[in-house]
């Protein structure tokens, strides 16, 4: 029986990212969330993936990614629900997540996306606590059995390459 191997799987449980790095980050700081503590972190952002940082939002580089160039946009101040936003943090994630979308569409050319939040357990959030929006480029013909049948992704890339693509290609100012 031919066997695949993907050792990113024994580094999750260890808590390193998919791609071997460590991050200290894994386990939340006590009061705060995850997506807190990475924001918080006095580590540099190549090292906590994070791509751009607003005035209340940031965008960070999903480490446990369903296809490359997958996104989180994520306010810095967790909450549990859209409804628990200020407009002002509401304006600000959708701007974000327009851009985040753009820059990954400039990275990596994607037929499509998948753009979406799921807010609380019911709703398949893995942090309850802290509301993200995920942006998920996709490709014609991208799925196949090894997503369904063996729960694995095939990535072409390691998260530092898409990390630095996606930097790359942010939107400068004034343009979306």
């Amino acid at each position: 029986m031919p066997r695949l191997f993907s050792g990113w799987r024994l580094a999750h449980g260890r808590g390193l990212a998919a791609d071997g790095r460590p991050h200290p980050y894994v386990r939340a700081a006590l009061g705060k969330t995850l997506f807190e503590t990475i924001e918080q972190s006095e580590l540099p952002d190549d090292q906590t993936y994070i791509i751009h940082r607003g005035t209340n939002v940031y965008v960070v580089l999903n480490v446990y990614p369903y296809t490359s160039g997958h996104v989180l946009v994520i306010p810095n101040k967790g909450v549990e629900s859209v409804h628990d936003l200020s407009d002002e943090v509401y304006a600000e994630l959708w701007t974000m997540v327009r851009k985040a979308a753009s820059a990954v569409k400039a990275a990596f050319d994607p037929h499509g996306f998948n753009i979406g939040l799921n807010e609380g357990m019911a709703g398949g959030g893995s942090q309850p606590d802290h509301l993200h929006v995920h942006v998920v480029p996709r490709w014609r013909a991208d799925t196949n059995f090894m997503t369904s049948v063996a729960e694995v992704r095939i990535l072409p890339q390691t998260l530092s390459q898409s990390y630095e693509r996606i930097v790359k290609n942010w939107p400068s100012a004034g343009h979306a």
